[in-house]
């Protein structure tokens, strides 16, 4: 079986993250995330990332994991501010605007 892989945008070989170990931006649920974001932070291409992940939103590959600088329920809540959807669910009491 021959699988063909979707080309990766260019931006993603500049993202600080392709220089970090991945599993710093896959925290098992609810673990910390601090460096991640940390990292985002500085990147060039932040914006770029969170917007394709925002575009490209799903819970398969690619659908957990810090984006951007954004968790996957951060992305959800900007997503249903757009109002392009989002995964209705909590708000944490934390993160609560």
């Amino acid at each position: 079986m021959n699988l063909e892989l979707p080309e990766q945008p260019a931006w993603m070989a500049l993202g600080l993250c392709s220089q970090t170990d991945p599993e710093l931006f896959f925290p098992d649920r609810g673990g910390p995330n601090h460096d991640a974001k940390r990292v985002c932070s500085g990147c060039p291409v932040q914006t770029a990332c969170r917007e394709h992940a925002l575009a490209h939103e799903t819970r398969g590959a690619g659908g957990w994991g810090i984006w951007g600088g954004m968790t996957y329920e951060e992305r959800q809540r900007e997503l249903r501010r757009r109002g392009r959807g989002g995964r209705p669910g909590r708000q944490r009491k934390d993160t609560a605007a």
